[in-house]
């Protein structure tokens, strides 16, 4: 099977408050005023990606894992993973602010839901002016005095809020209380997860009227009390160069913001590699085809190509892999 560069049907996801940024500034087929995410690689089940592009279009990622498994992904990720795609991809649009949440560590996800935690990190594409995160709290408190600003209606007295610009990256580890504010639009690189522990959500209700559930035990015992500095990533933004985010166990995430060609030798990159094109356009060349790619589309290069080629004059890029 030839492995050329592959892209997939973005899965589109309502949300009590998302938007249409998805379709306005990304170009997504939504049909929603209210779509909030577009999932681009997913091996969520229920929620797998489906090739849309050259011969193997129709084909899921789990077809092509199954058939594939150790030159798409590489030896060391089936090792560690086995034929569970690792990671999430997502673009999100925040018309309004989401839920107030935080997400459980591998080790309790595994225990109550035979999952994995999730850690995720946040890139920022767009952002109106003023708009902000709510990422960890802003003083050290206890689990007395949360669940007390709980029953008192002030949890957000407690918490940080961060203004944000594009460009701005965040890294959520489990356990951080957060939130996507209203006006934000940003790329999320994430484990394979879906576990969610929702603890407060402005009084809103469904399209239903119905109050959305929250998870107020479950997050007890999950939740890091502490104040830590350390969700904002600082990194260079080099020209030309791949400039390193992120690299924690479950990803590394790069930024490539190129005005020329890029060739890399990948021969022992013992992983695939996902393009999140977060600005500009490219084409992204591997040992088996070409693929075009615009702001808003991600495109998953096979972990058996020995070279990749970016041709570009004006690209902005985010590079994962394991």
């Amino acid at each position: 099977m030839d492995l050329y560069p592959i892209k997939f049907k973005p899965i589109l996801k309502e949300r009590l408050w998302g938007g249409t940024k998805l379709k306005k500034v990304l170009g997504k087929p939504i049909v929603s005023e209210i779509t909030g995410e577009s999932w681009e690689i997913s091996g969520v089940e229920g929620d797998i990606s489906e090739v849309s592009n050259g011969p193997l279009e129709g084909k899921t990622l789990q077809e092509l894992i199954a058939i594939e498994g150790e030159r798409l992904l590489g030896q060391s990720v089936v090792e560690r993973f086995g034929h569970d795609f690792p990671i999430l991809i997502k673009f999100i649009d925040a018309k309004q602010d989401l839920s107030i949440q935080l997400h459980p560590n591998d080790a309790l996800a595994k225990k109550r839901h035979n999952s994995f935690g999730k850690t995720e990190m946040w890139y920022i594409m767009d952002a109106d002016p003023g708009a902000k995160l709510i990422v960890g709290f802003n003083r050290d408190v206890d689990k007395k005095e949360y669940i007390q600003s709980l029953e008192d209606n002030t949890l957000t007295d407690l918490l940080h809020y961060e203004t944000v610009a594009e460009g701005d990256t965040f890294f959520i580890n489990t356990g951080k209380i957060h939130a996507i504010g209203a006006g934000v639009l940003l790329a999320e690189i994430q484990q394979t997860s879906d576990i969610t522990y929702r603890v407060f959500d402005f009084h809103r209700k469904d399209k239903d009227g119905n109050y959305r559930e929250l998870h107020t035990e479950l997050a007890l015992d999950a939740i890091d009390y502490a104040k830590k500095d350390d969700f904002k990533v600082e990194y260079e933004r080099e020209q030309d160069k791949v400039n390193t985010m992120v690299d924690c166990p479950y990803f590394r995430t790069k930024f490539l913001k190129l005005t020329r060609n890029l060739h890399q030798d990948v021969v022992d990159r013992d992983s695939f590699t996902i393009y999140m094109c977060v600005d500009g356009s490219a084409e992204i060349t591997n040992d088996f085809g070409t693929v075009k790619v615009k702001k808003g589309e991600t495109v998953l290069v096979a972990a058996s190509s020995k070279t990749i080629d970016i041709v570009t004059a004006n690209a902005k890029l985010l590079e994962v892999t394991i």
